[in-house]
């Protein structure tokens, strides 16, 4: 059994899914963006870079790490 890719080199061959970044960022192009995909899977990708590498999350992991974030104290300013 092998094991899931965790990026793809380019964003590009992802297909036509839907990218969506932060509520919360300031439209400078200086964030990252999501995308569900098959699978129960996550890419995330540079906003500054919509055609460059994604790394591929599980659900669950992502969740993990953004709740990371969230509780050490990486929370966002307002």
């Amino acid at each position: 059994m092998s094991a899931s890719p965790r990026y793809v080199a380019s964003s590009s061959a992802l297909g036509r899914v839907h990218w969506r970044h932060s509520a919360r960022s300031n439209g400078l192009n200086n964030c990252v963006e999501t995308a569900r995909l098959g699978a129960g899977l996550l890419a995330v990708r540079d906003s500054k870079d919509s055609a460059g590498p994604a790394l591929l999350f599980t659900a669950g992991a992502w969740r993990c790490f953004v709740g990371g974030l969230t509780h050490t104290g990486f929370a966002p300013v307002r």
